[in-house]
């Protein structure tokens, strides 16, 4: 999709946000909140086993349900303000850094993309080129240079002393940053993802909607001893997802991966996989993942959330039914108003293993 196309095509979030998918932090417990009747059918018991046992318990529960439900219909108003906010007050420290260059490249990384671009390229060849990890259909791959990871946590670090606004990078990661609030986006991660994930992604992906990845969401997150130790057991609003480990110096912090969210969670095995700085691990955004404590040390985190819209048209990957739109702000959630075309309703369900 070109600048001009990219223009024209307007982005949309389903409804189901302000009721699906919301993380109870102190619980480890994501929940969907419609009513407060079917709020208690639903989780009540299960908040029970996990130390919800008084009235009061419960009502600090409806309390913090109904405060994230504000924050997230604010949300798109809030990010908007931050952004022109940043625009007038922040001044980069590494500004080049806004504008992908092929430099910032891991070479490994750029002969992968000249393989997958190759017109006699087909995924057994491209598995010949990466490492496969024990986890299924997770992937390791050089993404950019050290030199390009260490600027960029020097940019992170530089805004964070900022007195620019911040905001959340999304409901389970408190520390971190929304990557087009700081003006990376349009030089930076839509380039990534059409020029060189997207590629790879057709290849690895076709059943996930990987050839049709026309959207993302881009933000970074920060795991500190002081901060955000871990991450619990999720699955993403995306079709695929990049996470590149930034550095710094950290021990501990593995991720560690399952099944598919539709898979029973009793029929699941996880595998433990180490980040390495520098590196990215790519799979499926439907896959249920979570990342260990560290251990020691500070770790930043690149995420993409790559998403394909006539994948997502016929499902939502969050409420798993047919979406109800509303109109959003740039990429929104990567729905839009079409429904896609053939090859999109071939490929509607991502295969479970």
């Amino acid at each position: 999709m070109d600048e001009g196309e990219r223009e024209k095509q307007c982005f949309y979030t389903c409804r189901c946000y302000l009721t699906d998918n919301i993380f109870l932090e102190d619980y480890r417990l994501h929940v969907r909140y419609v009513t407060e009747q079917q709020f208690r059918a639903d989780h009540q018991k299960v908040l029970r086993s996990r130390g919800c046992l008084t009235d009061e318990h419960f009502d600090e529960v409806l309390q913090k349900i109904a405060q994230e439900v504000e924050r997230r219909q604010s949300l798109n108003i809030e990010s908007a303000e931050r952004a022109a906010a940043i625009r007038h007050v922040y001044r980069p420290l590494h500004p080049h850094l806004h504008h992908l260059q092929e430099s910032f490249l891991a070479p490994e990384f750029l002969r992968i993309v000249a393989y997958c671009r190759s017109s006699g390229a087909d995924r057994e060849g491209l598995l010949g080129m990466l490492q496969s990890e024990a986890a299924p259909r997770v992937f390791r791959l050089a993404v950019f240079t050290r030199t390009f990871c260490q600027e960029l946590v020097e940019e992170l670090e530089h805004f964070e002393r900022s007195p620019a606004p911040k905001g959340r990078p999304n409901t389970m990661n408190n520390y971190g940053m929304l990557l087009n609030e700081l003006g990376f986006d349009e030089g930076l991660t839509t380039p990534l993802r059409e020029r060189y994930l997207g590629p790879i992604a057709s290849l690895l992906y076709p059943d996930c909607g990987g050839g049709g990845l026309d959207s993302h969401k881009a933000f970074v997150v920060k795991y500190d001893l002081r901060e955000d130790l871990d991450l619990s057991y999720h699955y993403d609003n995306a079709e695929v997802t990049l996470n590149v480990s930034l550095g710094k110096d950290f021990t501990g912090g593995n991720l560690y991966f399952g099944d598919m969210k539709d898979v029973p969670l009793g029929d699941t095995e996880c595998s433990e996989v180490e980040h390495r700085v520098s590196a990215g691990l790519l799979h499926r955004g439907q896959q249920m993942h979570g990342a260990l404590p560290i251990a020691a040390g500070q770790r930043w985190s690149l995420i993409v959330w790559m998403r394909a819209s006539r994948q997502r048209n016929r499902r939502c990957p969050m409420c798993s039914q047919t979406p109800s739109l509303v109109r959003g702000e740039g990429f929104a959630d990567g729905f839009t108003d079409g429904v896609g075309d053939e090859e999109g309703a071939q490929n509607a369900s991502c295969v479970l293993t």
